[in-house]
């Protein structure tokens, strides 16, 4: 019988990549400027070395689970009634966190792009999805990876997320650096009422 949670989470994340592609070529085409395919900061094409395969590997193992009768290098073997519902759980999950990125990429619109720009002065966006989350694209991806390893638990798919939130955390604070930089006193007052990846609903707005 096929493995229906794991078949809608190899579609979503396949589908989630698809997307970036789409959005490469569109705003390359509507704005007419680089969109940090290859990155220009030295410290991110670093972070591109190790990113790249594991974005191949978070859409692959997937689908090479479902064409396999039981999964390679998996973990203790998990069946009970909960963690079969959890799997749903975290394949529908997964689903909301794709249309909550598309939703975040709409606001971003042109001036959405993959790296941290040196050559230009990138506007800050401050309301929709970022209003009280800073990478809100960001948190919605490091979900999709949590929904993933929940439902194909296997060793080489938790190494993979490990890597790839640490990763996201990573490129996170990059920009938050620069963004301090070219914004000053308003990206500072931005940060103190918001949250990296979740929300922060105590904070006031200026």
């Amino acid at each position: 019988m096929r493995d229906i949670p794991l078949l809608i989470l190899a579609t979503t994340v396949s589908a989630h990549w698809f997307s970036v592609g789409v959005m490469i070529v569109r705003v390359k085409r509507k704005a007419r400027h680089a969109v940090g395919l290859v990155p220009q900061q030295r410290l991110e094409r670093l972070m591109w070395v190790v990113w790249i395969p594991l974005v191949a590997a978070w859409i692959a193992l997937p689908w090479i689970a479902l064409g396999t009768p039981a999964a390679p290098w998996g973990v203790p073997a998990i069946d009970s009634r909960a963690y079969g519902a959890l799997r749903w759980v975290a394949a529908l999950v997964g689903i909301g966190c794709l249309a909550f990125t598309v939703r975040s990429w709409i606001r971003m619109g042109k001036d959405w792009r993959m790296d941290v720009s040196l050559d230009a002065r990138t506007p800050l966006i401050t309301d929709g999805p970022f209003q009280r989350i800073r990478h809100p694209i960001y948190a919605f991806s490091i979900l999709l990876m949590v929904c993933t390893a929940i439902v194909l638990p296997t060793w080489p798919m938790l190494a993979v997320a490990v890597i790839q939130i640490a990763l996201y955390n990573a490129k996170a604070r990059n920009e938050e650096r620069h963004l301090l930089k070219s914004h000053g006193d308003a990206y500072a007052r931005y940060v103190e009422r918001t949250g990296r990846f979740v929300p922060r609903f105590g904070a006031h707005k200026p």
